[in-house]
Parts: C-alpha cells; structure tokens; sequence
C-alpha cells in the first residue's frame, strides 16, 4: 500500500454521499481498560453501571465483540482505520522515544493512515474528539501532529494527546496538596492545558461532547463523536464520596460507577431530543482486557496483553432506537463476530459514504447487525500479533499470534510452534487444545496467520520470555 497515494485519495477522492437528512449521527465511547465482564450487564454485581445498562435495555449487547489488540494504542488504531494496527507499526503502548525505538514501535500513528473520522469530515460530517487519544504526543514525543491532522474539527485530550487538554490532579488520600500527574505532557505545550481532578476528568470530556452536539445541531450537520473516557485506567481516584478502602479492585469499581454517572447528562440529553433520539447511533465498548487486580475478563482466560480471549475480546453495546428496529431492543446479539476494525467500514456505508478505491480496510462491513437489522456472519478471519513488551513468562510465555476463523481460534508463537487450537463457541474458556484431532485445520490457520506475519511491516521479531532471575545468594549471618 503506497500511503502517499493513500493520503491524497483519502483526502481528495470524490466520496458518494447520502442526502443530509439521511445521514446518522455516531457517537463511539471506548472505556479505557474496561474488561468483558465489568458492566453490571455484563455481569457485573460490585458495581453499578445503571445508564449504560440502559443503553443496553433500549438497544443491543454483543458478546462476540473484539478488540484488534489487547493494549491501548494499538486497539485505538484499529478503531481509526479500519486497519490492523501492525500495519502501521503501532504494536504496544506509545511512551517515550527511547521506549518506542526499543520495542519496535513508531513514535505516533502516521498521519497518512486513512481514518473514520477524515472520511467523514470529507462528506460533511462535523467530527470531535474527547477523551484519550494516545496515538501520538505522549511523553517526550512533542512533535507528533495534532488531533486535527487525523480529521477532527474539534478535540479535547489528556496526557496521552496533543492540543487543548486536561491534565489531572490525583487527590491525596492523607490530605495533602492534590499531585499532577501528566507524565511529562505539560513540557510539550501546543495547546490549552487545564488542570482538574482526575475524577471529574470524564465530566469534563462529558460537557465538552454535549457542546458540540448543540454546536453540530445548530449547524444542521450529522456529527462523529469520539468520547474515550481515561479515568479507569489506573491509578484509580473515584471521587471521595465513594472511596471505602484502598484496595485496587474497589477503587477500580468506583471509577467505574462514577464515570457511568458522568455519562448520564449526554444520554440524557440525546434522549430529550427526538431529532437526535432517532437519528444517532451510541457505540459503547472497552479498548482491551482489564488490568490485573482491577477489572473482569467475565468467562474468559486472560487479560490486558494477551491474546486469549480475556485479553481481547470485550463488551460492546450499540444503542439508537430510530435505527434499531423496536423488537430488537433488550436483544442480545450472540452470532456476529464484530471487530473494531469493522467498525469504520460499517459506520461509512451507515452514512452512505464510499470511501476512494485506494483505502482498503481489514475490517469488513457489519451494519446491519449494529442497527439490529441482521446478524451477519463475517466472511473473513481476525488476526492479532502479541504487544512486543508482553512476552509472558518463561514457564509461561505467551502466545505471539492468533486467528479466529468461525468457531475456531489458534495461538501459535511467530516461530511456528506451540500452536493450540480451540471452538471458542463450545469452549470460550480455551481449555481444550483440539489441535491433535484437527491437524489439517491447525495447520492451515497456522500458515494463514504465519504468512500475514511475515508480510507486516514489522523489522523485528518479537522478543521471548526473559529466564526467571537466579536466586540471590544469602550472606551468612544474615536472617531471610
């Protein structure tokens, strides 16, 4: 793919356009570190997620929803081009330049890469972004473009971003002056900074998205919403009210709470107006598994980093009850395999907008099953590589590689061995490697994943599982 050519066409290719008035308005929230099972309608009974749930109850909840990455900045890009993350070189968490030119990793996502939102802009749609970007502009990496370069008319970021942003303060639990934390992001300038509590951060983002929907109203234009909450990631600062404790997974469902009240004010108002009640598209998903100590995996092996199904499969909530058929609300939908990849070819045929011939997505359209007018069967497999810095240990390393293809997903190191297959329909826990009584399956989904390996432009390959530490050696005299 050349991606000057890709850029120009992007930019200047003629998009054909639906009329204004057919046009939905899309709103994609993407909760940081959110696992499958941390929404009490998901399952979650800790804590209380009563307005998403909502969303739930009026629209519909897949279970089959994955994520293109089990890490942060990777999944993102995904989300934003339709395209595997790899395909940019953005395969882990962006950080420091030195961390970056270490694991193998591009400093920020290229601005040439096609995105939903410049798609968009380019066929009229008013487009925002608030919340975490974290695709460029993040520690020491000062010069990466601006949120607007990617296709955005407005945007309101964190640490993690470039251009205006909010910068948090962690109120101290023994009463001390409030601690900033921006992890460097106020040295870099290029933008209005503003400092706040971080447990208003998501209330902030919140007002701030309303704004531009009033603002996209009065205007008469169809907007894309971007609203990517970052307060539950940790470290976790729930307001105090709903501090009990110190322990890691009770502050994490506090934040959890409190951004889901955070929320309420935008569902609130979408639903007051019936020009948007029945016209806007709400996506609601996580960006990869959870943390450990924090969050749930639900039924699922894994977590954040690995590519079991803990680490990348994740709830999803589509919610829009003048595009979702009135039987189809409270539905759950358990047979589309969505990704985050399919999410930008889906939402551009929703707006009847063709995207020029020299964008071509991984991701595959699936809007008929976000608006609950079908459940579509995907026609081509998924594919994920392991983040570079989540090797897993020596006794247990992790596996580099897997495809789901149907039923069926296969782990498999880069190397060619260790590949273990499993029907993740009859076992999501991936329990039972049937790889010996399915060989010729194995083996082809070992070489499909293996072959799109090797032609990523990734120039290194995935480093191992370090040896566990030798022991020290006692001194004598000295107790253990």
């Amino acid at each position: 793919m050349k991606r000057g050519i890709l850029y120009l066409c992007t930019i200047l290719g003629a998009a054909l356009v639906a009329s204004a008035s057919a046009r939905p308005n899309f709103i994609f929230i993407l909760v940081d570190d959110m696992g499958y099972g941390d929404l009490s309608c998901y399952g979650n009974t800790a804590a209380r997620t009563k307005n998403i749930d909502r969303l739930a109850t009026e629209g519909i909840r897949f279970n089959q929803f994955y994520v293109s990455s089990p890490i942060c900045s990777p999944s993102r890009t995904g989300l934003t081009t339709g395209q595997y993350p790899a395909r940019w070189r953005v395969t882990s968490y962006l950080a420091a330049r030195q961390e970056n030119d270490r694991r193998g990793t591009v400093q920020w996502l290229d601005a040439k890469a096609p995105t939903l939102a410049r798609l968009l802009q380019s066929a009229g749609y008013a487009t925002g972004h608030f919340g975490k970007w974290h695709m460029g502009g993040q520690r020491d990496v000062g010069e990466a473009p601006l949120i607007s370069e990617y296709g955005f008319d407005e945007s309101l970021t964190q640490f993690e971003g470039l251009g205006d942003r909010i910068l948090p303060l962690l109120d101290a639990y023994d009463g001390q002056e409030p601690k900033k934390y921006d992890l460097g992001s106020a040295s870099l300038g290029r933008g209005n900074i503003t400092w706040l509590d971080r447990s208003k951060v998501t209330g902030a983002f919140v007002s701030r998205t309303i704004e531009f929907v009033k603002k996209s109203e009065s205007a008469g234009k169809p907007f894309f919403v971007n609203l990517w909450p970052d307060d539950v990631h940790s470290p976790f600062f729930p307001p105090k009210v709903l501090r009990a404790n110190n322990v890691k997974r009770d502050l994490y469902h506090a934040v959890l709470s409190a951004m889901d009240a955070q929320m309420a004010p935008l569902f609130d108002y979408i639903r007051s107006r019936p020009a948007l009640r029945d016209n806007t598209l709400i996506m609601l998903a996580g960006d990869n598994g959870p943390e450990p100590g924090a969050g749930s995996a639900g039924p699922f092996r894994g977590g954040k980093g690995q590519l079991l199904e803990g680490g990348i499969r994740n709830a999803f909530i589509a919610w829009g009850p003048g595009l979702i058929p009135a039987n189809r609300a409270g539905s759950v939908n358990i047979t589309t395999v969505l990704s985050s990849v399919d999410i930008a070819p889906s939402l551009l045929n929703l707006a009847g907008v063709i995207p020029p011939a020299a964008v071509l997505f991984d991701g595959v359209d699936l809007g008929q099953s976000l608006i609950g007018k079908a459940q579509q069967i995907r026609s081509k497999p998924l594919l994920w590589n392991r983040p570079p810095d989540r090797p897993g240990t020596k006794q247990d390393p992790w596996p580099d590689l897997a495809i789901r293809d149907g039923d069926w997903k296969l782990l498999i190191m880069e190397d060619g061995t260790g590949a273990r297959l499993f029907n993740v329909a009859d076992d999501p826990g991936e329990v039972s490697d049937l790889s010996a009584t399915n060989p010729q399956l194995a083996s082809r989904l070992s070489q499909q994943v293996l072959n799109w390996r090797k032609a990523l432009p990734i120039s290194k390959p995935l480093p191992v599982a370090p040896e566990p530490a030798a022991p020290k050696k006692r001194k004598k005299g000295k107790a253990p």
